[in-house]
């Protein structure tokens, strides 16, 4: 089986992608597995932080089995939605070798301006870019090259393209069921879909590319500046 860990920032078409791979008959994919153990390990205050703790596992060892040893039947590929924040410091590295990992980008303005939609304050740690430098640097360490990066708005210009590359960079076979997918919730989301997932939940496939206009409070430009070095180093490396 192979699996595939696709670490990304919130805000970043990483539902739609998901909702792309599970479209796939031979794939299985699993919501963001780390969210819950983030949220006890930080206390930190999220929309249905209650509800998530109730629902989904806190325990890392059997995540961690999950993610490396489960089967699926009719399944070859599983499919792995991470949020590079949710792999929090003193979190066990180990396990990352045993799965294929793939680092999905954006303008972190943009990331930024579409985060506060739904929840008011961010910080950099909220954002994933540092982790994500550092789960990057791992990966090309351990693999002696750098791993497939891909930019949202590639995708989103031109999926076909871009989906292709990616399968080709991750040694899988493309499936033009990548592209379409049936309106609707998915019982593989996860738990906080209703405060994140509802334009995602509407669409049937990748939503057009549009050129936004983003104008961030000072303070909110400032948080994206200190996120602007990873983004420019991670850009050098995309597909």
């Amino acid at each position: 089986m192979r699996r595939i860990a696709m670490w990304s920032g919130p805000r970043n078409i990483s539902t739609a992608l998901m909702r792309s791979f599970e479209n796939r008959a031979d794939t299985y994919v699993i919501d963001e597995p780390f969210y819950a153990c983030f949220l006890k390990a930080t206390g930190i205050d999220h929309p249905g932080r209650d509800l998530i703790l109730k629902k989904q596992s806190t325990n890392f060892e059997c995540i961690l089995q999950g993610l490396t040893q489960q089967k699926h039947v009719q399944a070859s590929i599983y499919y792995q939605k991470h949020m590079c924040h949710h792999l929090l410091p003193d979190m066990d590295r180990r396990w990352l070798d045993k799965v294929t990992h793939a680092f999905l980008i954006r303008d972190p303005r943009m990331m930024i301006a579409s985060y506060v939609k739904s929840r008011e304050t961010v910080t950099l740690a909220d954002l994933g870019l540092l982790q994500q430098d550092e789960l990057f640097d791992r990966t090309a360490d351990k693999l002696g090259a750098a791993p497939p990066v891909v930019e949202s708005a590639d995708i989103l210009k031109n999926p076909e393209a871009m989906l292709k590359k990616l399968c080709t960079s991750l040694a899988i076979p493309f499936d033009s069921a990548m592209l379409k997918w049936p309106e609707g919730k998915r019982d593989s989301d996860g738990i906080w879909a209703p405060w994140w997932y509802a334009n995602v939940e509407k669409s049937t496939g990748f939503m057009p590319y549009k050129e936004l206009v983003i104008n961030l409070p000072p303070a909110l430009e400032r948080l994206a500046e200190k996120c602007m070095p990873v983004y420019e180093k991670l850009m050098k490396f995309k597909l």
